[in-house]
């Protein structure tokens, strides 16, 4: 049993502090540090951090490329890229001064070749493993890649777990992914609705469990998470704490769930340990370190059941 995770477009991120950034003149940083980035591979790090190997799959490029895989072999991870004969990974500039703001880069072209590379690699994924889809596909992909993903490996035994937005996740419902994780915002859009409480937040994630999905997180940052698996509807607030830097949060919350099923626990204690761990990555310069979580947890009440 192994967890896989896809990362369509990883990046280097590069993360500059700025005390007063003024636009249009010449700036110095007051700090700067360089990470791999991308939605799955930060799912393969929490993974890490909370002792759960895990392989890093998707597409790369050029010498950015080959740093992100070094980064990642640096910390443990196992990445299995395809690498791309042109273009480069992207970097994506994160400046952070009086507010945050964000350029990211496009990333390489994956050609049909490349992504047929990608799918036999997932043909070799057995019963009982994980796949994590997390985050955007990019422009030069079929838009229903997700979908397709899903399509090929139905049936098969494979938990596979979505965090995408509006149709790429809407169309992978069918398949009955394992987990989707979309935030409440993103749930007003899928049903293009005005969402003003708990009661009509856990109504629409039933909606999204009787579409297809087996399990249910909606993240609402501060306000908590809401979870459904059938058998109820739970609601846990948000642990107190200083936000110190949400980029990679939602990542944290499906690691955490991710490696508390894996581990054999129950679905509500899964998803206590997804908010926790989402939690301590919002707390923390860095993404979620295991310490971090268990803190968190201990604090944590036990999820409410609402419905």
């Amino acid at each position: 049993m192994l967890i896989y995770t896809v990362t369509f477009n990883p990046s280097l991120d590069y993360i500059v502090d700025v005390k007063d950034f003024r636009p249009g003149l010449t700036n110095r940083s007051s700090g700067e540090v360089l990470y791999p980035g991308g939605k799955g591979i930060n799912v393969s790090l929490v993974l890490k951090n909370l002792g759960i190997d895990s392989k890093a799959l998707g597409f790369i490029a050029g010498f950015t490329g080959k740093e992100i895989k070094r980064m990642l072999v640096e910390r443990g991870i196992d990445p299995d890229f395809i690498e791309l004969e042109d273009g480069y990974s992207r970097i994506n500039v994160k400046l952070r001064s009086e507010k945050e703001t964000e350029i990211n880069g496009q990333g390489p072209d994956i050609s049909k070749e490349a992504l047929d590379k990608l799918y036999e690699k997932l043909d070799g994924l057995k019963a009982g493993d994980y796949l994590v889809l997390a985050g955007s596909i990019p422009a030069t992909m079929p838009e229903d890649s997700y979908e397709q993903i899903l399509k090929r490996l139905d049936g098969r035994g494979i938990k596979i777990i979505v965090d995408a937005t509006k149709d790429l996740l809407v169309n992978v419902l069918p398949y009955h992914p394992y987990l989707i994780k979309p935030n409440n915002h993103e749930l007003a859009e899928i049903f293009d609705v005005e969402l003003k409480d708990n009661g009509q937040i856990a109504e629409y994630a039933l909606k999204l469990k009787d579409m297809g999905a087996q399990n249910v997180i909606v993240s609402m940052a501060g306000d908590g998470a809401i979870f459904t698996d059938g058998d109820g509807v739970y609601f846990t607030p948000a642990p107190k704490g200083k936000v110190v830097n949400s980029v990679g949060a939602g990542d944290s919350m499906v690691a955490g769930f991710t490696a508390a099923d894996f581990n054999g626990l129950e679905p509500s204690e899964s998803f206590k340990q997804g908010v926790a761990t989402g939690s301590a990555s919002a707390f923390s310069q860095l993404l979620a370190t295991k310490d971090e979580v268990e803190a968190l947890l201990g604090s944590l009440e036990q999820p409410q059941k609402i419905i």
